[in-house]
């Protein structure tokens, strides 16, 4: 999904760039004002960017010729923010574009805007609509998770397109489509499974930070001492 170093255009890479940098600099005050209210937070800031890292980091052959991979951005944007989890994929790609050639910092900007933004921004409005309806919290993390990642690709899809819309943007964005959902359908659903087993194990271990930070309410935090 890392958009290569050197694919996009230089006019694209601007563009993305000047998207992403401003959502970027918003979650580092984000981080330093979640930290500074709730210092407990931080372990579970830092095992939601490692999370984001080691699945992000798993690329996968796909029968078309490309490759895919998990994205691991939506556990942030549920825990933190769509602005926090932001920052963390900023690392993220940083660190795999310089030590694993896994993207690049010409398409830095583009692949921040796919992975580190519109992911986590689905991923956060899927677990507050599923909240706010009193839907269970791990039906909220799974949908979360899996769709966060296949827009992330839809983004990419598009990013894409623009880019090289030959023969035109619809043909073009069909194609790249394709090409993703072979191997991202079920990669989705399954980092969708894995994020309900890390959330579910927070939840009954640390259940009190959670609900500082607003991501579950007190009857879910004391069905979960119950079963505790």
């Amino acid at each position: 999904m890392h958009i290569m170093e050197g694919f996009l255009p230089w006019q694209w890479c601007l563009v993305w760039y000047i998207i992403s940098i401003p959502v970027v600099a918003y979650g580092v005050i984000q981080i330093k004002k979640i930290t500074d209210e709730n210092p407990e937070s931080k372990p579970l800031l830092a095992v939601s960017g490692a999370f984001m890292f080691v699945l992000s980091s798993l690329k996968l052959p796909s029968v078309t010729g490309s490759c895919s991979h998990p994205t691991g951005s939506g556990l942030g944007a549920v825990l933190f923010g769509p602005a926090v989890a932001s920052v963390m994929a900023a690392i993220v790609l940083v660190f795999q574009a310089l030590l694993l050639a896994h993207g690049g910092l010409t398409t830095l900007g583009a692949n921040i805007f796919s992975m580190g933004i519109v992911g986590p921004v689905v991923a956060w409005l899927i677990y507050k609509g599923v909240k706010n309806t009193g839907g269970s919290p791990l039906l909220g993390i799974f949908l979360a998770a899996a769709l966060a990642d296949l827009l992330t690709y839809v983004t990419t899809a598009l990013q894409l397109s623009l880019a090289f819309p030959v023969p035109t943007f619809t043909v073009a964005f069909t194609n790249f489509m394709w090409i993703f959902a072979v191997t991202q359908i079920p990669l989705a659903i399954a980092e969708g499974l894995l994020t309900v087993v890390i959330f579910d194990y927070i939840m009954k271990l640390r259940p009190d930070i959670l609900e500082t930070l607003k991501v579950i309410g007190p009857r879910v935090k004391e069905k979960v001492k119950g079963v505790v």
